[in-house]
């Protein structure tokens, strides 16, 4: 899926100049729980047709938050308040970057993301989903 969108974002002229592809990182807990970051194999697929390069080490998630699935767009914001961080913000500064998530429910998440991304001086962000619920 990641390849189909990588091919339809490489339509666009709006995505030519992409420096980077980021996914949405999940809490070390769940990433050893689950064993992968769907939002980051997304990003393989983009990256191989893209030619880009794709940095799932920069941007972490610092806070382990409760799932979202039952709360209502304020709790949804609420909740990834600040659970987002960069551990080096120069490898952002001055970029284009792609941020990739598997699906937009409210756009918090993403939100919570592009806040700690655009500590970076200078960086430009892009989103990305495969669904929209």
């Amino acid at each position: 899926m990641g390849r189909q969108l990588g091919i339809h974002l490489s339509q666009s002229s709006f995505y030519q100049d992409i420096d980077l592809i980021v996914p949405v990182p999940l809490h070390p807990k769940k990433f050893r729980k689950r064993g992968y970051n769907q939002s980051e194999s997304i990003c393989e697929g983009i990256a191989e047709v893209l030619q880009v390069s794709v940095d799932a080490t920069h941007l972490a998630r610092l806070i382990e938050n409760p799932t979202q699935t039952r709360k209502g767009v304020y709790e949804r914001w609420e909740n990834t308040k600040g659970i987002f961080g960069l551990t080096d913000a120069s490898v952002f500064a001055g970029k284009h970057i792609l941020l990739v998530d598997d699906v937009l429910t409210t756009g918090s998440t993403l939100e919570a993301c592009a806040q700690a991304i655009l500590e970076a001086d200078g960086a430009r962000i892009s989103v990305v989903t495969l669904a929209l619920a």
